[in-house]
């Protein structure tokens, strides 16, 4: 059994997501747009990151482009097999795209995007034809705490 499944092999170890959320609420304290990933194998945590497109003037700073790079460092590879991300809102388009390059075996997700999502909304990346690797995606795991940390930070800037 993998060891990031409970005990019934059904439910995901709640204990990643909420280190998803934690990097999610400290990217809001910095200003950023509250979202966090993390990436584990074999139950071990690789990386773990939040959004900083403002603090790096990189468009490319999602958390999940982030966390992928930092765990593709630590082991010396640009192919994270046998991996899986936890994020706090579904992917987009970049970050899709990222995650089946890095050959993810499983993608769990918070929130879901219908506006920016590319998973399970817009182009849904891994159904096309043109997409090598599809990891299993798991959509709303902890998603209305995902949800609710986003509205919160978007509230206050309206």
């Amino acid at each position: 059994m993998p060891a990031d499944k409970s005990a019934a092999g059904t439910t995901p170890a709640p204990r990643f997501m909420d280190l998803a959320l934690a990097e999610a609420r400290a990217a809001a304290l910095r200003g950023e747009v509250p979202v966090g990933a993390v990436v584990v194998r074999d139950g071990a945590i690789l990386a773990a990151a939040g959004n900083r497109t403002l603090a790096d003037r990189d468009p490319t700073a999602h958390a999940e482009m982030l966390a992928l790079r930092a765990a593709a460092a630590a082991l010396g590879s640009e192919r994270l097999v046998g991996a899986d991300l936890y994020v706090t809102l579904e992917p987009c388009p970049m970050c899709a795209a990222a995650i089946s390059f890095a050959r993810i075996r499983r993608l769990y997700y918070g929130a879901p995007d219908p506006k920016g999502g590319a998973v399970d909304h817009g182009v849904r990346l891994y159904a096309s034809p043109t997409c090598h690797h599809a990891p299993e995606v798991y959509g709303g795991l902890a998603e209305t705490e995902a949800a609710d940390l986003l509205k919160s930070f978007f509230r206050t800037r309206r």
